[in-house]
C-alpha cells in the first residue's frame, strides 16, 4: 500500500506522524511525506519527503499576518485564555490554501491509497477526496480538534468546488493519542503516543546524576516574543534548590540567562525521549508534544502557558493531577519545590503512564488502517 503523510508547516506537527510512518514502512508499505518549511525535518527521520510549497515559511507568513493587524496578537492571547482554538482557523486556513496545489499535484502523480494528515494540515482531506481514498486525521493530542477540523474544512470549501469534489462530513478515521483520563471525551481510534523529536548524539553527563533533575522546555519562539524574562525567572526560582535544572533551549534562549546559578545546566536541544527518563519533573509552556512526552515518561509537569492551546493543556494536566499549572509570572521557588516533593503528582503521573502503555501502538494501528482501506 502507498501511504501519503501530509503535514502543516512546523516540526511539532510532523514529528507526531513519524512513528506511524515508521510503522507502515516496517511492514513493507510505501510511505511519502508531503510537507514544507520546518516539517521537511521528517527527512531526518529517514522518510522520503517532497516539498509541496518551496520557499514557504510559516514564520514569515505569521509575522506578516500580525504586522497587517497590530491588534491580532492581543486578541489571539485573549482567545487562548478563554480556551478557544478558533484562531487557528483564521491563521491556518490560508496556510492550507498555500499547500493545496503542490499537494494535489503530488497526490495525482504518486497515487496513494491512504492519506494521513495532522490536525492543522486538513488539506490532506482534500487530497484524499481527489483520489477517492480514505483520509486519516491524526489528532494533535490532548486538545480536542473536531471543531477545528470542521472550521478549516469550511475555510477551504471553495477549493473543493474548484476541484469538483464533495467535502467530507468527517474524517474516514481520526487517531487520538490522548490519554483517555486527560480528555473530556475520546475522539476516534486510541493510539499510543510515541515521542519523536529528532535524534542527537547524547552527552555523557545525561547518565550521571547526583541530585534530582528537572527538564525545562520552552517554545523556541518564546524568547523572541516575551524576551528573556521567563527564562530568567525560572533560573532565579531554581537557584539554591537541591536539584539540577536542564535548560535544553538552544543558543537564543541561553542568551537571556546571563550568569546562571550553579545548579542550572544550559545546553543544546535534546530529544525529550532521551532527556525525560533521567528527570524527576519538567517545566514547560504547554505544547501537546512535550506534555505527552512527559506523560509517557511518567514525570510530574509544571505548565506555564503563554498562548495558543497551552491553557487547554494546562487545565487538563492540573485536573488529572499529574502536574501543576501557573501563570509564568507566578513561578517561584515554593512552586518548584512542590513539583518535586508532592507525591500525589508522582502517583498520578505513573497512572497516566500506565494508561498510555495500555493503548494500541502505532504498529498495531497500521494493520487496522490497512484493513479499513
Amino acid at each position: 500500500m502507498r501511504v501519503l503523510f501530509v503535514s502543516s508547516p512546523g516540526a511539532g506537527h510532523v514529528f507526531p506522524l513519524v512513528p506511524l510512518a515508521w510503522g507502515f514502512r516496517a511492514v513493507g508499505h510505501e510511505v511519502l511525506v508531503g510537507a514544507c518549511g520546518e516539517s521537511l525535518e521528517a527527512a531526518d527521520a529517514g522518510l522520503p519527503v517532497v516539498d509541496i510549497a518551496p520557499g514557504f515559511l510559516v514564520q514569515d507568513y505569521l509575522r506578516q499576518l500580525f504586522a497587517s493587524d497590530p491588534g491580532l496578537p492581543a486578541r489571539d492571547r485573549e482567545a487562548a485564555r478563554r480556551r478557544e482554538i478558533s484562531f487557528a482557523v483564521t491563521a491556518f486556513g490560508p496556510v492550507n490554501r498555500r499547500l493545496a496545489d503542490g499537494l494535489m499535484r503530488l497526490a495525482r502523480d504518486w497515487r496513494p491509497e491512504l492519506v494521513v494528515y495532522d490536525e492543522l494540515g486538513v488539506v490532506g482531506a482534500l487530497a484524499a477526496a481527489g483520489l477517492n481514498v480514505p483520509g486519516v486525521h491524526h489528532n494533535y493530542g490532548i486538545v480536542r480538534t473536531r471543531s477545528l477540523w470542521l472550521g478549516l474544512q469550511e475555510a477551504l470549501a471553495d477549493l473543493y468546488d474548484e476541484y469538483g469534489l464533495a467535502r467530507p462530513a468527517e474524517p474516514a478515521v481520526t487517531l487520538d493519542p490522548a490519554p483517555p483520563s486527560m480528555v473530556s471525551e475520546p475522539d476516534g481510534w486510541p493510539v499510543r503516543y510515541v515521542p519523536y523529536s529528532g535524534g542527537a548524539v547524547l552527552p555523557g553527563w545525561l547518565s550521571e546524576r547526583s541530585r534530582p533533575r528537572v527538564a525545562v522546555a520552552l517554545d523556541t519562539a518564546i524568547p523572541g516574543t516575551e524576551g528573556p524574562g521567563p527564562i530568567r525567572r525560572i533560573a532565579d526560582a531554581a537557584a539554591g534548590m537541591e536539584a539540577e535544572f536542564v535548560l535544553a533551549l538552544g543558543d537564543e534562549s541561553r542568551a537571556g540567562l546571563g550568569d546562571p546559578p550553579g545548579n542550572i545546566r544550559a545546553c543544546e536541544w535534546l530529544p525529550m525521549s532521551a532527556l525525560l527518563p533521567t528527570c524527576e519533573a519538567i517545566v514547560h509552556h504547554g505544547t501537546s508534544d512535550v506534555a505527552l512526552a512527559a506523560a509517557v515518561a511518567g514525570v510530574p509537569q509544571l505548565v506555564l502557558p503563554f498562548g495558543k492551546h497551552h491553557f487547554v493543556i494546562a487545565d487538563a494536566i492540573e485536573k488529572r493531577g499529574n502536574g501543576l499549572a501557573a501563570e509564568p509570572g507566578e513561578l517561584d521557588t515554593p512552586l518548584l519545590e512542590r513539583l518535586l516533593s508532592d507525591e500525589r503528582l508522582r502517583v498520578a503521573a505513573h497512572e497516566v503512564q500506565d494508561e498510555i502503555r495500555a493503548l494500541p501502538s502505532p504498529a498495531e494501528i497500521v494493520q487496522r488502517l490497512v484493513d479499513a482501506a
